[in-house]
């Protein structure tokens, strides 16, 4: 039942925010009492830590699972890209601006949660930022973007587009801006800082399935 409770949580957390999260509601979903949540995880904001703090380490492990292996970068770009569309999808059947993300979802409402929910949160963002440089640098050392590009530069424009994922499509009512910001981003990166110069111009992006 906690794992039950935990994932019809998630869901209204996203769609509602914090603020609008009720017991009730996640009750009338599973046909329980209140007094059964209560139960397992006692508070509301002791429930939103938990939940978040599971959502941070599936959402953690799948971003290293893309920027840390070895693909090339611009298929970790484009991977990245359609793990967002997948969650995307999920609330949204069709176009529209309705929330995907819980990380962007408590970002907003950062100063009603724990102590120990902000601190996930901002260690979210720390690991994102390692892992993304860390595959710059391996794309350097690989030939895949030239090794006096700047890396930082690059960096920070890729890790603002996924940590603002969310509200871009929210504010564009589609994902298709989300989407032209990631391959705008590689088309940048490839016109600029290809190492081999017959390779400009050349490089295909690929866009994966939606799974």
């Amino acid at each position: 039942m906690r794992d039950k409770i935990k994932e019809t949580a998630c869901e209204l957390l996203i769609t509602n925010g914090y603020q609008g999260f009720r017991f009730g509601d996640v009750a009338e979903r599973l046909k329980i009492t209140r007094a059964n949540i209560h139960y397992h995880f006692g508070t509301k904001s002791k429930l939103v830590e938990e939940v978040l703090a599971d959502y941070l380490v599936r959402t953690t492990a799948e971003m290293r699972s893309v920027w840390c292996s070895d693909l090339s970068y611009e298929d970790k770009v484009v991977a990245t890209m359609e793990f967002n569309r997948r969650r995307y999808n999920r609330f949204n059947k069709k176009d529209g601006g309705t929330p995907w993300s819980l990380i962007s979802r408590m970002r907003l409402e950062a100063r009603l949660l724990t102590k120990s929910a902000r601190a996930s949160l901002r260690g979210f963002s720390s690991d994102i930022e390692k892992y993304v440089a860390d595959a710059i640098t391996q794309a350097q050392a690989k030939g895949e973007i030239a090794a006096d590009a700047p890396a930082a530069d690059i960096a920070v424009q890729i890790v603002s587009i996924i940590d603002s994922a969310g509200p871009i499509t929210q504010d564009a009512g589609s994902f298709a801006r989300l989407e032209h910001l990631y391959l705008a981003h590689m088309r940048v990166i490839t016109h600029a800082y290809v190492s081999n110069p017959k390779t400009k111009g050349h490089k295909r992006l690929r866009v994966v399935g939606n799974g």
